[in-house]
C-alpha cells in the first residue's frame, strides 16, 4: 500500500521511450536498461515511501481523505519502518546507478541524485515544492525529460534533441496522473493548507488544464516525425487516444474518491499503453 504500485508505470514507461528511441539508431544494451529501470522503480517506490511518512507528520493524509488509507497515517505501520523503508528503496536505486554510472558516465550519477532529492522534497524538507503547486512542474522534468533523455544516453552515451522532443508528451502524461491524484484530494488538501496547482486553480480550471494535457501529449508525440528522422509509425500511440477522451470525461464528471481513484489507475495505465505503443513505432521507424 506504501510503495503504491498504481504509481510505477511512470517510473517505467519513460525508460521504455528513451531506449526505444537508442535502439532506432541500433543501439541497445540489455543489462543498462534492466539497471534504468530497477533503477527507476526503486526511486519511485522511495518517493512514494517518504511522501507517505511527510504527510502524515504534517498532517496532510486525515481522515476525510477519498484517496486510499496511508500506512502512516494510518497508524497501519510505525513511521520508523516506513522511513526505513525509503532508505533501503533509495539504496536500491543507488545500486543500480552505480552500475549505469560505471558503464555511461559520471552525468548518471547527478541525474540520480536530483532524481532522490527531487522524491524527497515533494512532501519533505522545510519548503516541499508539492505544497506549492510545483508538484506536476517537477513531475514533468523528471518523469519526462529527465526520465526519457537519461535512459536514452545510459545507451548511446550521448543526447539528440528527438530524446528531448519524445520526452515532451511522457512528461505530460506523468504530471496529468498527478493532476487527477490533486483534483481527487482538492478539499482535503485545503484543509490541511496543502496549495497544490488543483486548489491554486480550483477544480474546474484544473479539469481544462488535465484535457489539455492529454490533447497536447497526442498532438506533441508526432514532433519526430512531422521535423525529424522518424517515420509515421510514430502515430501509433493514438491508438490510446479512446482512454484518454473516457478519462478526461470521468475527471470532469466525478468528485466521488472511488471513481477518481479508478481513474488514477486508469491514468497510469494510459501513460504506460501510450509509452509502450510509441516505443514500438519508434522502433518500427528504423
Amino acid at each position: 500500500m506504501a510503495a503504491r504500485l498504481r504509481t510505477l508505470p511512470a517510473a517505467i514507461a519513460p525508460v521504455l521511450v528513451g531506449t526505444a528511441l537508442a535502439g532506432f539508431q541500433h543501439v541497445f544494451h540489455p543489462l543498462r536498461l534492466l539497471a534504468a529501470l530497477l533503477g527507476a522503480i526503486f526511486i519511485q517506490v522511495g518517493t512514494n515511501l517518504s511522501n507517505d511518512y511527510s504527510d502524515a507528520r504534517r498532517g496532510a493524509d486525515a481522515e476525510d481523505r477519498l484517496g486510499p488509507v496511508r500506512v502512516t497515517a494510518g497508524g497501519l505501520v510505525p513511521p520508523r519502518q516506513v522511513l526505513i523503508a525509503t532508505y533501503v528503496s533509495f539504496g536500491l536505486a543507488v545500486l543500480a546507478g552505480i552500475y549505469l554510472i560505471v558503464v555511461a558516465g559520471w552525468l548518471l550519477l547527478a541525474i540520480g541524485v536530483a532524481s532522490i532529492i527531487a522524491g524527497v522534497l515533494y512532501t519533505g524538507g522545510p519548503r516541499p515544492y508539492g505544497y506549492e503547486g510545483l508538484g506536476e512542474v517537477f513531475v514533468f522534468l523528471f518523469f519526462g525529460v529527465v526520465a526519457v533523455a537519461g535512459s536514452y544516453f545510459v545507451q548511446v552515451r550521448g543526447l539528440d534533441w528527438e530524446a528531448f522532443a519524445l520526452s515532451v508528451p511522457v512528461g505530460l502524461l506523468a504530471a496529468a496522473i498527478l493532476v487527477v491524484n490533486n483534483v481527487r484530494d482538492i478539499d482535503s488538501d485545503r484543509r490541511a493548507g496543502k496549495r497544490t496547482l488543483a486548489v491554486r486553480l480550483g477544480r474546474k480550471r484544473t479539469r481544462v488544464m488535465f484535457a489539455v494535457m492529454l490533447a497536447l501529449a497526442f498532438v506533441l508525440a508526432l514532433v519526430t516525425w512531422g521535423f525529424g528522422p522518424l517515420a509515421p509509425w510514430v502515430a501509433l500511440c493514438w491508438l490510446a487516444a479512446p482512454l484518454a477522451v473516457s478519462l478526461a470525461r470521468t475527471v470532469a464528471a466525478h468528485t466521488d474518491g472511488p471513481t477518481l481513484n479508478a481513474a488514477l489507475a486508469r491514468a497510469g495505465m494510459l501513460q504506460l499503453l501510450f509509452c509502450v505503443l510509441l516505443s514500438a513505432g519508434v522502433l518500427l521507424s528504423r
